[in-house]
């Protein structure tokens, strides 16, 4: 397990919004951290992915199949301005959503970016039985996982804030280190 440490550009003028932002790869545990987190921190949760399944109502993997990736890339930045103007939320994005660069703007101006980041390994142990990821529906989902984790991967680390590792641990843990490193006077 790597250090635990801040990585992106700290700035002073880093928003003082309460809203948090959760960014990291599929299987880095966004939703279950975000539930946890906003329930702590009192403020409301949503999940990108889902609230466009709701409004949608289809499922991510349909919109894939008729619209492509690049039509789910357009749904998704615009559900994230939009939701990202809100005040008092905590936002798990989709593991995709940091290959925008105007989306990665809004989330760096609106709010503390949070990379939850986890190994292949564990990706490939929390997704291995799930059948609404269309990125993995294919032969060789270790090589896809791979593949966008190098892509992604110094994305996350720029955008972010803070980065905490997620591999082997529980939810609670991460929860308590992500609200005691986003607490004032951490120097995160």
């Amino acid at each position: 397990m790597r250090p635990q440490q801040s990585c992106g550009r700290f700035s002073f003028s880093m928003p003082e919004s309460s809203n948090v932002f959760l960014v990291g790869p599929m299987g880095s545990g966004k939703s279950a951290v975000g539930r946890q987190l906003a329930r702590l921190l009192v403020l409301e949760f949503i999940d990108v992915d889902a609230e466009i399944e709701r409004r949608t109502g289809v499922d991510i993997s349909y919109i894939f199949e008729r619209e492509g990736e690049p039509g789910f890339r357009q749904r998704e930045a615009a559900v994230i301005d939009e939701l990202s103007s809100r005040p008092g939320i905590v936002l798990a994005t989709g593991g995709g959503a940091v290959l925008d660069p105007h989306t990665r703007d809004r989330l760096r101006e609106r709010g503390r970016v949070v990379y939850l980041r986890t190994s292949v390994n564990q990706q490939l142990m929390r997704t291995r039985h799930s059948s609404h990821r269309p990125l993995l529906a294919n032969p060789d989902p270790r090589g896809t996982l791979e593949r966008l984790m190098t892509e992604r991967a110094p994305l996350y680390e720029d955008l972010a804030a803070v980065c905490v590792d997620t591999d082997g641990r529980k939810v609670k843990a991460v929860v308590e280190e992500i609200v005691g490193r986003l607490s004032p006077g951490t120097g995160a």
